[in-house]
């Protein structure tokens, strides 16, 4: 009878197991999640590329960082409302290395405008990475919160589950016990943070994450791929910042965050609201002025704009892609089709050699780029970026088709955690005629990356070529298939 008994209840759990997984899987996202947005008209001067680069110099570290700077001005001349939505706002590091003090300068920032305009409102959607999953305070956004901020910390068990078999597990048995409390073992972001709960570690083991960036007010947008970390502040990273009724769409996308977390959307301007801000503006660019459209495009909708746009591509033309993280199977597959057809790629990849203070194996960049160059062709090229200590954190797309460019550019890596719906993400999707001062840029970025113009800023594709051990191909190839990945 007893064993029975425990036959049955075996049974039982593995059912219940199974249904949690299936359905955290399919389960219906939430309204205005995996959002497109209309396409809107700008002129040239309503849209800007802004990228900071880290890089060597006869054999010294240079910087040429502007993201920040307009990250503290879009704050400045925010006149009716504020919203940051922010995957890592802190100082948390397990690097030696001094940092700029960038998450407590951004906080010092926001307040002091906070205190000059009382009447500002201010959101600030984030994400619980920020407490280490609620095992200590965030000590750079509980200040804003007493000064009047809306803060808002994005409610990831309405979404479906990237970690399957571990999240089945978590949902089931973990979860109720929550994650707050005197913490007692070592924080995994660096031994000077808070200790943590081991219910924080079994939380932060979903590998699930707001990893949005985005600084949003009447005057102006900004897409990027910049968090406001210290230990992140040296990192090449890149923006979009955009003027006009696109802000609408940029709103709307953050409403959708802040809906389904459970927060109340009064702290918003209403639809009406940003109708009269937004027209109260300069007028809207004539037709003969346009000469670009930008979409707000998040989740999946980023795969789809860039696969979209690679189909549209035919022999001759050229994508450039500067990205963190390629690994997503659909994108790959996407990128060797065009390629067959004749399509010329130039991709700039970071070498996933550092991370924050850890040294990393190459994965997944080091396995995907050996399997990109196995062609017979050669319309696929690959340098890797010459990273030191930093991470050549880019999220970037630049198709150059015969009559127009299109640029694809914000928070995401090309993965399977960034764009099938697991993660909040945000980019633009831009199409625009090549000889925009907007085009322009994005071109002289990729060819003074790729050719070292002035600075040592890539490396040929052999500098890691040999780097990938048969035994990290196969941990690789294990970690896609059961999805116990940070990509």
């Amino acid at each position: 009878m007893k064993n029975r008994f425990t036959f049955i209840l075996g049974l039982l759990i593995i059912f219940v197991y199974t249904g949690t997984i299936i359905f955290h899987q399919l389960k219906p996202l939430p309204e205005g999640f995996s959002y497109a947005g209309d396409f809107h008209p700008l002129a040239d001067g309503e849209i800007e590329f802004i990228y900071d680069l880290t890089y060597q110099l006869d054999g010294e570290e240079h910087y040429e960082h502007h993201i920040y700077e307009n990250i503290v001005e879009v704050i400045e001349e925010a006149e009716h409302f504020l919203i940051i939505d922010m995957f890592m706002f802190n100082e948390m590091s397990d690097e030696e290395r001094d940092f700029p003090p960038t998450s407590a300068h951004l906080s010092e920032t926001i307040a002091k405008k906070m205190e000059a305009q009382p009447d500002l409102k201010v959101i600030i959607i984030t994400d619980h990475i920020n407490t280490t999953y609620r095992s200590h305070d965030a000590q750079h956004i509980d200040p804003l919160e007493e000064l009047g901020a809306e803060v808002i910390y994005t409610d990831l068990t309405r979404l479906r589950d990237p970690t399957p078999l571990y999240s089945g597990a978590w949902r089931m048995f973990f979860q109720w016990f929550g994650q707050e409390g005197t913490g007692w073992l070592q924080n995994p972001f660096g031994e000077n943070s808070p200790d943590v709960t081991f219910r924080s570690y079994l939380k932060l083991a979903n590998v699930k994450a707001n990893h949005r960036k985005a600084v949003i007010s009447e005057n102006a947008g900004l897409y990027m791929s910049w968090n406001a970390h210290d230990a992140s502040s040296l990192h090449s990273d890149i923006a979009v910042r955009a003027e006009g009724m696109i802000i609408k769409d940029m709103v709307e996308a953050e409403k959708a965050v802040a809906a389904f977390s459970g927060n109340d959307l009064s702290s918003f301007p209403t639809e009406a609201e940003l109708t009269e801000l937004l027209d109260s503006r300069e007028e809207a660019p004539s037709s003969e002025e346009v000469s670009i459209e930008a979409q707000v495009v998040t989740e999946r909708q980023i795969e789809y704009a860039f696969i979209d746009g690679l189909e549209e591509a035919e022999a001759g033309d050229m994508v450039w892609i500067g990205m963190f993280y390629l690994s997503d199977r659909d994108i790959i597959e996407a990128i060797n089709n065009a390629a067959s057809r004749g399509v010329e790629f130039r991709l700039i990849l970071d070498p996933n050699k550092n991370a924050f203070g850890q040294e990393k194996i190459g994965l997944p960049n080091i396995p995907v780029a050996e399997e990109l160059l196995t062609r017979e062709d050669d319309n696929i090229q690959i340098r890797w970026y010459n990273t030191n200590k930093e991470q050549y954190h880019t999220k970037m797309a630049y198709i150059i088709r015969n009559d127009e460019s299109q640029v694809i550019a914000g928070s995401t890596n090309f993965t399977t955690r960034n764009l099938n719906n697991y993660n909040p993400e945000n980019n633009l999707n831009i199409i625009a005629d090549p000889d925009t001062e907007f085009i322009q840029s994005i071109d002289s970025y990729f060819h003074r990356l790729w050719e070292n113009e002035d600075a040592d800023f890539t490396v040929p594709y052999e500098e890691y070529a040999d780097s990938l051990s048969t035994a990290r191909y196969v941990l690789y190839v294990l970690q896609k298939i059961f999805r116990v990945t940070t990509y």
